[in-house]
């Protein structure tokens, strides 16, 4: 019995570190729909390519403006319903769990996944002002890959493997230029999907 309790108060001890240096929030489920989110925008990017592939030619007007210009809309309404869904599913878990939402150490997964995402962004509108579009799916994975691995250290450790997984496929990537709206399917959709599963087995069932 003495054992037993021992082994009981050193994991509600565990727990309690855990809680007060982890954020324990996240919600896989958010993981598989934001997965899901990026396939249908790879496949809705990958449909304006081919239409503007088959109009190429056939008139003078200028489809590389308007197409670039819808590809960041859809860029832009998978990362705004991405962050939603994550935001509103992160939420109901920690009301559930009877935790605070926004503290101390919220804030600080926030900075180390913003710091290399902002600067992964700019960098990114630089290659787009030069010109350099075969080059910016790498890069977006890359830099995507750095935020996750830096704030894993705040939440649980297999999102610094998600991280590792986006950084490794945008190295990958920068050896098939021209291939990126497939490499963005993998990284922002496969791999979010998987990791979404899992996460959800290991830390969201009761």
């Amino acid at each position: 019995m003495n054992t037993e309790n021992y082994l009981k108060d050193i994991s509600e001890i565990k727990s309690i570190m855990n809680k007060s240096t982890k954020f324990l929030s996240l919600s896989g489920l958010s993981g598989i729909l934001v997965g899901i989110y990026a396939l249908i925008g790879a496949y809705v990017a990958y449909e304006m390519i081919s239409e503007y592939s088959a109009e190429i030619g056939k008139t003078r007007f200028n489809y590389v403006s308007i197409l670039r210009i819808k590809l960041i809309l859809v860029a832009f309404c998978v990362l705004a319903v991405s962050i939603a869904t994550g935001f509103v599913l992160t939420y109901r878990k920690a009301k559930t769990n009877n935790e605070s939402i926004w503290n101390g150490l919220t804030r600080k997964l926030l900075v180390d996944f913003c710091v290399p995402l902002f600067t992964g962004g700019l960098v990114c509108l630089i290659l787009m002002s030069k010109g350099y579009y075969g080059v910016i799916a790498p890069a977006t994975l890359i830099f995507y890959g750095l935020s996750l691995y830096s704030a894993s250290k705040y939440t649980v450790g297999s999102i610094k493997y998600l991280g590792l997984a986006e950084i490794i496929l945008g190295l990958i990537s920068f050896n098939y230029i021209g291939y990126g709206i497939t490499f963005w399917a993998i990284g922002f959709g496969i791999f979010h999907i998987i990791y979404g599963i899992i996460f959800y087995y290991k830390h969201d069932r009761n």
